[in-house]
């Protein structure tokens, strides 16, 4: 047998829930704001791409990445990755696509790449 709660009752704990709520929504809402401030330059305007028509989704991509990464992560995969090759692989990866890889191919190896060097016998 259950017993009602007073109305009385329940105003006042949903006063003090709310009460509660709103102490914390100025804060919630600063700390909100300065993430977007810091981040702006991250955040994608769907709407924009979508008139554009553009792209909005990035989950093709996803799925493809994950089903690359899980079939090498296989044991029973001939050539399968170790989490420390795939880390290291992706460091690369990530290194040529923001133009780095170059000069760190450079400063480990002086003179590789020098312009004045002739081209190996093959």
């Amino acid at each position: 047998m259950t017993r009602a709660v007073p109305p009385a009752i329940v105003g006042t704990t949903l006063q003090a829930a709310c009460r509660k709520v709103l102490k914390k929504l100025p804060r919630a809402l600063e700390e909100f704001g300065t993430y977007i401030d810091n981040n702006a330059s991250g955040i994608v305007n769907y709407g924009e791409r979508h008139r554009c028509g553009e792209r909005i989704s990035t989950g093709f991509v996803e799925s493809t990445i994950n089903q690359l990464v899980a079939k090498r992560f296989v044991k029973k995969q001939q050539m399968r990755w170790t989490p420390r090759g795939a880390h290291l692989l992706l460091q690369i990866r990530v290194q040529a696509l923001n133009g780095d890889l170059h000069g760190v191919f450079e400063r480990w190896y002086p003179g590789l790449c020098r312009k004045d060097s002739q081209p190996l016998a093959a």
